[in-house]
């Protein structure tokens, strides 16, 4: 059985068990009748009681496999649970009055065993017959410190967990070469921080935890450049990141912080682009006129296309053509091969021009939204000759490649024409960690306010 299975099957049972307990003791108190006068009170707050209990055994960590895997612990758990969820609802019936006073407080006593027996005979049954599995995690410990080697010894003594310690990364090679003829490492040491990226693609490495004073920011940046960007990446935490951050995790005693936990919840992509495809048809309707009377200008003073298409890097770097309203001469770059427009380019036109300053050449992207290639709010596509060079020169630029590009975003409205690809880069990390239905309103409503005073970035 899996963890989560477990859980799930944990919250339903123990619904249905501590209101039956309470039932069987009604049975019991009044010779197998329910009289209404007396189950009345208890049939009313049947919702909140069951809060109440399961919120007790989430106290007690009846719901964490982690904390209930032996028989005595699970004893231990389910009697602290049932005594507290007892008095939840003790507390719960005089808080509510006079009206609920018929409730007999015996029941909750002559309840009180036969729901310890019920939600501990079912944890006993199923731990005998389906036991929990765990996921493996294969586990590189950065450091060889005594403290690094202590928290390879508590993961390896958790090893039912899942965990696999695959061993230890060294800072430099002297602390690597110490280490390896130290007559009693517990670990081996299978290189250097240097040679970390190398490391996890060839051990398959699942999380790397940083045990040690090493430059972290090299850590994260090297994995960024490569195609192991998934690993987790946990730090034992300093003071200062306890005081700007929250420790997701504990072994033994020692406390660990996340740093590549993602903060979007889960529903946020879709409802992201439910209201991209909607506003994006609905756009389109909208803005038509100004497309064609600009598609027209262009036609008038520069001829065809009027439409230019050209090829981008969107999400997981997979290729997709941009649609844009014409703004420079025909075959802008046929003399100077793929350059980054500037401020005052003079390949741009004079219809162009006004277009670029109120954004609207940009209206044709309404059709990549609809698509699904972009997104309203996101990091801008860059073209594959300037993201080929970025990803060899910007430190995590990968990064910027989990999630669509967009019309406008954080570092559009933010930084100005000439900001460097790399503060641009931050611009789009901080969207892409932060990022929420509210932020892309707010970015918005600032690219509505750069559209209709002319200035900003493109």
């Amino acid at each position: 059985m899996s963890r989560g299975r477990f859980i799930a099957l944990s919250l339903a049972l123990d619904a249905v068990l501590v209101n039956a307990g309470v039932v069987v003791a009604f049975l019991v108190r009044f010779a197998g009748s329910l009289p209404r006068f007396n189950f009345g009170p208890y049939a009313g707050l049947v919702p909140l009681i069951t809060v109440l209990y399961l919120l007790a055994g989430y106290v007690y960590g009846a719901y964490e496999p982690e904390r209930t895997e032996s028989a005595w612990a699970i004893v231990n758990v389910v009697v602290q649970a049932v005594i507290l969820g007892s008095l939840l609802t003790l507390a719960a019936f005089y808080v509510a009055g006079p009206a609920f006073a018929s409730f007999p407080r015996l029941v909750l006593l002559i309840a009180f065993p036969l729901q310890v027996l019920a939600l501990l005979g079912w944890r006993l049954v199923v731990m005998r017959v389906s036991p929990i599995t765990w996921p493996e995690q294969r586990v590189l410990v950065v450091g060889t410190s005594e403290l690094a080697t202590e928290l390879a010894g508590e993961l390896e003594h958790r090893s039912r967990w899942g965990y696999r310690v695959l061993g230890l990364v060294a800072r430099n090679e002297g602390e690597a070469s110490a280490s390896r003829t130290a007559a009693a490492a517990p670990f081996p040491v299978l290189g250097t921080v240097e040679g970390l990226a190398s490391i996890v693609a060839e051990r398959e490495v699942d999380r790397i935890i940083v045990a040690s004073p090493v430059a972290l920011r090299e850590i994260v940046e090297d994995l960024a450049l490569t195609d192991e960007s998934d690993v987790r990446v946990d730090v034992i935490p300093e003071l200062y990141e306890i005081f700007i951050g929250t420790v997701d995790s504990i072994v033994a005693d020692i406390p660990l912080m996340e740093i590549t936990r993602r903060t979007v919840p889960a529903w946020f992509g879709g409802a992201k682009r439910a209201i991209d495809a909607l506003s994006a048809l609905l756009l389109l309707v909208v803005t038509s006129p100004f497309m064609l009377l600009a598609s027209l200008a262009i036609l008038l003073t520069s001829g065809m296309p009027v439409l230019f298409g050209q090829e981008r890097v969107g999400k997981d770097l997979k290729p997709f053509r941009v649609l844009k309203l014409r703004t420079m001469v025909k075959d802008a770059e046929k003399q100077s091969g793929p350059v980054l427009a500037a401020q005052d380019d003079p390949r741009i036109t004079p219809v162009g021009r006004l277009l670029r300053k109120f954004r609207i050449d940009e209206l044709p992207q309404l059709v990549n939204i609809l698509r699904g290639e972009m997104s309203f709010v996101g990091p801008r596509p860059e073209r594959s000759f300037f993201v080929e060079r970025y990803l060899q020169e910007i430190p995590g630029y990968r990064e910027r490649f989990r999630i669509k590009p967009g019309v406008t975003g954080l570092a559009q409205v933010s930084g100005g024409y000439a900001t460097t690809p790399e503060r641009k880069l931050k611009y789009d990390l901080i969207y892409m960690y932060h990022q929420s239905l509210l932020m892309d309103t707010q970015i918005l409503v600032e690219t509505l306010r750069v559209v209709l005073t002319g200035r900003g970035a493109r």
